[in-house]
């Protein structure tokens, strides 16, 4: 790929983001990751409880929580989590909580799935009603399954890096910056797989994962740079202060954005 083939490309992808109202539909997302990130993670936990514990995989998650978006939306969403683990005594309170859990969850997906076709010019089929409401609701489902199956991979890699790393400091030193080289390298690989998995099954057309690799490790470069600066503007910006009490919410929104 040489220089003139770069340039087109950022000019059209300049372009073609301009054209779709990009910044619209990031907004979009992130008002409903507002809503639907602790009944999502909730889950996660569930999935990922069932196997390593739920206290393990609870503390995993806030810990990537506190990463993403600073101790105060952490806590914000820790707290929420908390108080939804509380069990029911009511069988008909736990179904419908539930059903709203799942439906809140699967919100953000859904509306990433309207992005995704919205940027890949899909035109949808009209007249397919409820089915189209239900197939959009199951894949959703789908990738919050797929969410806690990367959580899995997480924990069952960092408890093996963790070994790993003790075994070694025995023998060697290890320096700082190489573990934090391979925990960024180990994250790169899972959110590609994550957004590749996203961009493939989420949108209303076929797509090979050829097409998608190549946008997938962009995007996951992308988001880990993302994910630093905006850790690092929360670690030290006074949210608090200038937003009152609506600090919790816009740490969320910024966290999610």
């Amino acid at each position: 790929m040489n220089l003139a083939t770069v340039k087109s490309l950022l000019k059209e992808t300049i372009t073609e983001w301009q054209k779709d109202k990009v910044p619209i539909l990031a907004a979009a997302l992130a008002y409903y990751m507002v809503f639907s990130l602790a009944p999502l993670l909730m889950i996660v936990i569930a999935v990922a409880g069932s196997i390593v514990g739920e206290a393990v995989a609870q503390k995993e998650v806030i810990e990537q929580l506190e990463t993403l978006m600073g101790e105060q939306g952490a806590s914000v969403i820790a707290n929420a989590i908390q108080s939804q683990f509380q069990p029911s005594s009511s069988i008909i309170t736990t179904i419908i909580g539930v059903v709203t859990l799942l439906f809140a969850a699967t919100t953000i997906f859904a509306q990433l799935k309207e992005s995704l076709n919205i940027i890949w010019h899909v035109e949808v089929r009209p007249g397919q009603g409820i089915w189209e409401f239900i197939r959009s609701r199951i894949l959703s489902v789908i990738m919050v399954l797929i969410v806690g199956l990367l959580l899995l991979m997480s924990l069952g890699i960092s408890s093996f890096l963790a070994g790993m790393s003790d075994w070694l400091d025995k023998v060697v030193s290890i320096p700082s910056l190489l573990r934090s080289l391979i925990d960024n390298g180990v994250s790169f690989i899972l959110i590609t797989i994550l957004f590749g998995q996203i961009y493939r099954i989420l949108p209303d057309v076929k797509i090979a994962w050829s097409d998608v690799a190549v946008g997938s490790g962009i995007t996951a470069i992308l988001f880990i740079i993302g994910r630093t600066l905006i850790s690092f503007y929360l670690g030290r910006a006074t949210v608090a202060s200038a937003y009152g009490a609506a600090s919790s919410f816009v740490v969320l929104l910024l966290g999610s954005s």
